[in-house]
Order: structure tokens, then sequence, then C-alpha cells
């Protein structure tokens, strides 16, 4: 499998995303080719830090970077040489089969929309990020990629979420939750309540609205809402994970006998944290595309980039696209058979 790496996004540039790419192509050795995407110059000095000389690393070179001033669509159009675009487009020519980018998310998603198109039947991308609960973990979709959505998106996306629940992550029926004000169908803003009809008709395991409170006590598989509202959910976990360790660690060490127990807690604490780590979690797939986009967090760390490289290889091996196709289809088809019988 060939992967390119934006080798100049986030907020850190090549330093960690070189060292991510060197950590990934030491233990993946399914990985064929990568290719790392940006100023040639800055690349190579990384890669003679860590003495890596991979035979499967190719640099393409690019002079431009998207800023995070910059505007989506406008970035796109007007730097055609930044090295998310070049990378975009080495999937767009079946030079590589995936793009992992952890620079500007709007850049990205636009780059992959316009240069790479939607997949049949899907009329808009959606970010599928992947948080932990005490008993499973769940596609919160969309997280960001789309936040003028419309019914039929948050369908999609549904139906996105879904596919990737079972072929990645393993669910063998995932349960659906749709995110509004209330548990019964009556309640929420009109678009909610018209998503809540076109799930309850589908044929997916729709178990109904979940408010905020059941992502983490009554877990569904995919949780489906529009781009804003998951952008903030997503945002909101992730702070609120770094300020409960940050508290913890304040409180148990006020004391010598809370250090104590602390210490005999540390393999608790520790395998809490590692299982609310956006590091391990890698990067968030950007489903409907044609094409696999995997958006890493701009403050990515080697291991980030490392485990988005994973998310990467995963999406390809999974074959998650051809399945998303094949959902959308049935369910179009069998719309369509019911369009003369309801008239």
């Amino acid at each position: 499998m060939r992967i390119a790496l934006d080798a100049m996004g986030g907020d850190f540039g090549p330093p960690n995303l070189v060292a991510g790419a060197v950590m990934a192509l030491r233990e993946y050795s399914h990985i064929n080719k990568l290719y790392l995407v940006g100023d040639s110059e800055k690349i190579e000095a990384e890669l003679k830090k860590h003495g890596c000389t991979d035979s499967r690393i190719e640099i393409f070179h690019s002079t431009q970077v998207v800023d995070m001033s910059d505007r989506a669509v406008e970035a796109v159009r007007r730097k055609k040489d930044s090295s998310i675009s070049r990378a975009v487009d080495l999937v767009k020519r079946d030079k590589a089969d995936a793009v992992v980018s952890a620079g500007h998310t709007g850049a990205a998603v636009a780059a992959s929309a316009i240069k790479l198109r939607t997949l049949p039947g899907i009329d808009r991308p959606g970010i599928a990020a992947v948080l932990p609960t005490e008993t499973n973990v769940f596609v919160l979709i969309d997280a960001g990629a789309n936040i003028d959505a419309r019914p039929e998106h948050l369908l999609q996306y549904a139906f996105m979420g879904t596919v990737y629940s079972r072929h990645v992550l393993g669910y063998k029926s995932p349960t659906v939750g749709l995110v509004s004000l209330g548990e019964e169908d009556v309640k929420g803003n009109e678009m909610t309540k018209e998503v809540f009809k076109m799930l309850k008709a589908s044929s997916l395991n729709f178990v109904g609205n979940i408010e905020g409170r059941h992502l983490f006590e009554d877990p569904v598989e995919v949780v489906v809402c529009d781009g804003f509202v998951g952008n903030v959910i997503l945002k909101t976990c992730e702070s609120i994970s770094v300020a409960i360790f940050t508290w913890l660690k304040h409180e148990l060490t006020r004391t010598p006998m809370r250090k104590v127990g602390a210490l005999f807690a540390r393999d608790a604490f520790n395998t809490i944290k590692e299982k609310t780590n956006y590091e391990e979690y890698g990067g968030s797939p950007l489903l409907g595309v044609d094409g696999i986009c995997i958006i890493a967090h701009g403050a990515s760390t080697p291991l980030a980039v490392k485990n988005a490289l994973r998310v990467a290889a995963e999406s390809i091996e999974q074959q998650v696209n051809p399945h998303i196709v094949e959902e959308i289809r049935r369910y179009n088809e069998a719309t369509a058979q019911l369009e003369p019988a309801l008239h």
C-alpha cells in the first residue's frame, strides 16, 4: 500500500511528521511506499536526524504551505503547489492509495472533495472521529467537515459511519444514535426531526435520539450529527480528558497519603490515560470522498502521526469505500421501489 503524507502541515511541521513517518515505516512492513510531500530540503534534514534511508520513502517537493489563516477553498485554488494539494494529487493520479494530513482541516477536506470528488450517492463527505467509552469505541460523524448540513447528508453519514464501524472497528451490527435535545422524536430542531424520520425508515440499526450524556452513559456505536455540533463535541471531549488528568495529578499530590495511594493505582490511571489519549487513535477518516483521506490532529506528536498512518493502512486494507457505495446503492434502490407504493 502507498500513502502520501503532507509533511508540512500541523502545528510543528516536518520534525514531528517525519519522525512519525520513520516510526511507522519501522513498525509497518506492509506500507510499500510513503511519499513525504513538502519542502524537500527540510524533509531531508529531518530524515538525516533519524538516520533513515528507507527505500520506501520518496520525497515529493512542493513550494507552498496552507496557513491556518487561509480560507479553505481559496487556498486550494490559489496555492496549487501546496503540500496538501500535491499530496491529494498523488491519490488522484493513482500514485498513492491514501493521503494523511495534520494541517489545515478545511483545506484537506476541500482539496479531497474538489480533486477526488465524492463517492456515488454521497453528496458531502464527513469526518469520522473515533472516541472511547468504558465498554466500546464509537464513531462520531460528522466531526467538522460540513457545518451546513442538510437532512440527507446526515442520513449518508449514518450509513458511512456504520460501514466504518462494521468493517474497521469490528462491530457486527452497529447501533446508530442521532444527537438531539431529547430522546423523544418530537424533540430537536426541524432538521433533526426530519433526519429522525429518515433514519427510522432506513435499514440501519437506529435506536433513536441521544443526548450528550448518552455518549458515555449509554453508548451507541455510531453517533450522527452535523459538523458544527460534532466538532464542538470532539473538542469538548478532548479538553475534558486533559483537564481531568490535570485535576487528578493536582489532587493526588496534595498529601503524602494520597501520593502513596496514587502509586498503588498508577497502572489503572495509565490504562485510562492511554485509552483516552488522542495520539493512540492517530487520525480520523474523511468518509465519502473517492479516495482515502485521514485527518490528523494539528498538534500531532510523532506517535499520533504514526498511528494516523496506521489508520490510513487499515482503511486501504478494509476497502471501506466500496462498502459505502454498496450500502448507499441498496438504500436508494429500496427507496425507489417504495415510492410507487406510497403514491
